[in-house]
């Protein structure tokens, strides 16, 4: 026997030629390749092991070809062969074909017109590219119907979002998850990570943060890790989650002018950075950094109140930070979908590095009514897990703390401070506190003049300008304190020095 004529199983033909009728075109398809992997799989079912990790159902045109498809998966993955014997049973009951051929005799015909399954792989890889052809065209027409029908008082910009998510996860599908790979490419993973810690002369196999205490404690962000920065309001994490952005921005911006490392070959420091700043605008995330690196206090370049050397300092800094790749999205309320499209885009046309999410308790999940917070949340953060393995880059995002940490008399936070969710803890590979003692012993001032207030001062002074980043967990290192200095006035952090004094433009 040989295979079916691929129209006697193919859709309608066209209709006339007639001038008032639209010419019809069909979908993009291959039924010939179908059969031929079909026929393929039931001759060797080791040829469905060639397409499984990304053929699926629903990729094949002839829907006949995908129940075909669909009922030898199970078998094989029952350890039972799939042959047109084995599948005779489950269609039996099926619509004949046409007058002369039921489904159990095409299915030999589909088997007898098999000769090898060398081709197998390049036949499911046919099929997969020529469903995603079609599901373009879907949504394309999609798009158009909406944009025809849309009421006025629906805003564009939500099509737009949603054709997007559409697309961008349309282009990742597939993409990420090979499956198995061999020890030996594990290997050399591990090997190239040293190399790069080696050739970097810093003993850091991740992304420097800049700040040497901390990257010494972390040996840097790595490739893959969810990073949770956690503190209660007026910590400081924001700023410190800033400072250590525009250090890797800026790091890569110069690793592209002098590339060289220790040993003269080329070595990428820094990395580019994508910001969603859910809670501050662009502006508002600008000044900080702008203040940050003048030394001209935020309050004064809001309220205009800057003398002739500081705006000759901002217009400097600022052209030099045009330069560093550094992205900021201020979207609020952005769902953890949205948040994951984005920066798929940016990774594509930046080659993204590194991800900070400010602040994770202001994302939402999928928009499940019956879903609580706590799910929610649980949600979001295997999201952003997810996101960060399949994009291999580092993520942190900041998360606030329960309430619960006001009411101890050590104020340090724990892990079980972590607010709403313990998925939070769970998924995280390192989570983080910022800490400052200042900020509570600044606002248990006694009464001026008193003996308590002399042991105040003392408090104020010890304290005064020390933070503490808590690292509480880490898979990949040890736990404990590292010291800072946090200097309010620029919301600058950087590294501790025993009394340093409140830094000065000539000190950088």
């Amino acid at each position: 026997m040989t295979q079916t004529n691929p129209q006697d199983i193919s859709s309608p033909a066209a209709p006339g030629t007639d001038d008032n009728v639209l010419p019809f075109r069909m979908a993009p398809h291959n039924i010939e390749a179908e059969q031929a992997l079909l026929g393929a799989i039931l001759v060797n079912n080791e040829a469905h092991d060639r397409v499984s990790s990304f053929l699926e159902v629903d990729h094949f045109f002839e829907p006949l070809h995908g129940r075909i498809f669909q009922v030898a998966a199970r078998l094989i993955q029952s350890s039972k062969p799939a042959t047109p014997i084995t599948l005779k049973t489950f269609f039996d009951n099926e619509e004949p074909i046409d007058e002369n051929l039921t489904v159990p005799q095409y299915l030999g015909r589909l088997a007898a017109g098999a000769t090898t399954i060398i081709n197998a792989k390049e036949y499911g890889q046919t099929i997969y590219d020529l469903a995603q052809r079609r599901s373009l065209i879907i949504i394309g027409e999609d798009m158009v119907n909406t944009a025809y029908v849309s009421s006025v008082e629906e805003p564009p910009g939500l099509q737009i979002e949603e054709a997007e998510q559409k697309l961008y996860k349309l282009a990742e599908t597939g993409k990420y998850g090979q499956g198995f790979e061999s020890f030996s490419s594990a290997l050399r993973g591990c090997i190239e990570m040293a190399d790069a810690a080696y050739r970097r002369g810093g003993g850091l196999s991740g992304v420097s943060t800049g700040l040497t205490d901390l990257d010494r404690q972390m040996g840097g962000l790595q490739g893959s890790d969810l990073i949770v920065l956690a503190g209660r309001p007026s910590m400081g994490k924001t700023a410190l989650a800033t400072n250590i952005a525009f250090n890797i921005a800026k790091a890569h911006n110069m690793a592209a002018r002098q590339p060289a490392g220790p040993d003269g070959a080329p070595v990428e420091d820094g990395a580019v950075v994508g910001f969603y700043s859910l809670e501050m605008s662009s502006e508002q995330l600008a000044t900080r950094i702008v203040s940050e690196q003048s030394l001209v206090p935020s309050e004064k370049i809001r309220r205009g109140m800057i003398s002739d050397d500081d705006f000759r300092e901002l217009v400097r800094v600022s052209q030099d930070l045009q330069e560093i790749p550094f992205f900021i999205d201020p979207t609020g309320g952005i769902s953890i979908a949205q948040l994951a499209a984005r920066a798929r885009r940016l990774k594509r046309q930046h080659n993204l590095g590194v991800i900070i999410v400010d602040y994770l308790q202001l994302l939402t999940g999928s928009g499940n009514s019956n879903a609580n917070r706590v799910q929610e949340i649980t949600e979001i953060t295997t999201g952003l897990k997810a996101l960060a393995k399949e994009l291999a880059v580092p993520i942190i995002a900041l998360s606030q703390l329960s309430r619960q940490v006001e009411s101890r008399e050590d104020k340090r936070p724990q892990l079980s401070d972590l607010r709403e969710s313990g998925s939070i803890e769970q998924d995280a590979d390192v989570v983080l506190f910022v800490y400052r003692e200042e900020y509570y012993v600044s606002r248990a001032e006694p009464r001026e003049g008193t003996p308590e207030h002399l042991t105040w001062q003392d408090e104020m002074d010890r304290t005064m300008g020390l933070a503490e980043v808590i690292v509480a967990k880490q898979r990949h290192g040890p736990v404990g304190t590292v010291k800072m200095q946090f200097t309010g006035e620029f919301t600058r952090f950087s590294d501790y020095i025993d009394n340093e004094h409140i830094p000065d433009r000539r000190d950088f």
